[in-house]
């Protein structure tokens, strides 16, 4: 459950344009962090861990080469596709709540995902060395371009567009990953009816985080995209 986001780089009076972004980011992270804590109170009535659910969902989807593994920290959950490991944190791996379960099924998602060729998933991959490259160009160029000339300043839009694809791009792949969880759990029964309303919560509280981060970075750009067409007035 990763991102790549930024708010914005100085101040100017178009930096009015941020504030929803970040008021609808800061709502994001609480909601997560609450609606998680919530419901990791909450036992599952069949007794399984994140491990567990992760393992047999695995299983049973016909994947035999993925590992389920532990990694520390708190919503540090993720499905690595390049060693085919899925990583589950403290708070899920040995963890029998609903949340624990919810969210190693999300990436159980991601991993069936990857095994069946799902598009976004593979544009996401084709596109990341691109983006992990012009994340980290973006801000120096733009700046410079501030500075010095509006080429750097339009080249540095360019880069940080790309950073803006690649959440867009981001939005169905983590969607598509909790409906599949949602679907699974339903469906096996690894919760009960009764559990399936919290799970959901837990996952689109998650999804937020994503849909708050893509829009920053949309405002981010747009107040781009409106400095640099102020500098060739």
């Amino acid at each position: 459950m990763r991102g790549i986001g930024s708010y914005g780089l100085f101040y100017d009076p178009t930096f009015i344009i941020l504030i929803p972004a970040m008021l609808l980011s800061l709502y994001a992270q609480s909601k997560v962090a609450s609606t998680f804590k919530k419901y990791s109170g909450y036992r599952n009535s069949r007794g399984y861990t994140g491990k567990d659910v992760a393992e047999m969902i695995l299983r049973q989807a016909g994947i035999y080469d993925v590992r389920v593994e532990h990694v520390s920290g708190r919503l540090t959950d993720h499905y690595d596709p390049r060693s085919k490991v899925l990583k589950l944190s403290d708070a899920v791996y040995n963890n029998q709540s609903i949340a624990a379960v919810g969210v190693a099924a999300h990436e159980c998602g991601h991993a069936i995902q990857h095994n069946t060729g799902y598009t976004f998933l593979k544009i996401r991959h084709a596109i990341f060395p691109v983006v992990n490259i012009s994340s980290k160009l973006a801000f120096p160029i733009i700046l410079l371009g501030l500075i010095a000339n509006i080429f750097f300043l339009k080249l540095g839009i360019i880069l940080f567009a790309a950073v803006v694809l690649f959440q867009l791009v981001t939005l169905p792949v983590e969607f598509n990953a909790s409906n599949r969880a949602i679907g699974i759990l339903e469906s096996n029964a690894y919760l009960s009816y009764e559990e399936i309303v919290p799970a959901k919560k837990v996952l689109s509280a998650a999804a937020l985080t994503y849909v708050a981060a893509a829009a920053a970075s949309i405002s981010s750009l747009l107040r781009l995209l409106l400095i640099a067409g102020r500098r060739n007035d």
